[in-house]
């Protein structure tokens, strides 16, 4: 690879480096959570259970406008990464934003501003 013929075009090389497997937990944290709100769908499930207490799964549906199949994937990411939380109640499932989720998002994104 040749060099940089000018100061400007140093500041603009790029070197990769390897990604350390020994990443702090607070960083996959907030990659686990970022991730899942990479996609409008579950930020609208997330500002819908913001608006409740909890939710009844078809409620949400409904709500949010998508094949139902669509939300229990979608909320299924939305649990896996901690954002929300779900109980079976007999034929029902009721959803809710985890405690304290919403801050330790917050905080940890905030070491990055």
């Amino acid at each position: 690879m040749p060099k940089p013929s000018t100061p400007e075009a140093a500041c603009c090389t790029i070197t990769l480096v390897p990604l350390n497997p020994g990443l702090r937990e607070e960083e996959a944290e907030l990659a686990t959570l970022a991730k899942a709100l990479a996609h409008p769908a579950r930020i609208r499930i997330l500002r819908v259970l913001l608006a409740q207490d909890s939710c009844i799964a078809g409620d949400l549906q409904a709500e949010v406008g998508l094949a139902a199949s669509t939300v229990s994937q979608h909320l299924k990411s939305l649990k896996e990464s901690g954002w929300v939380q779900g109980e079976v109640d007999g034929p029902r499932r009721c959803y809710c934003l985890a405690p304290m989720v919403r801050e330790r998002f917050h905080a940890l994104i905030g070491e990055l501003l």
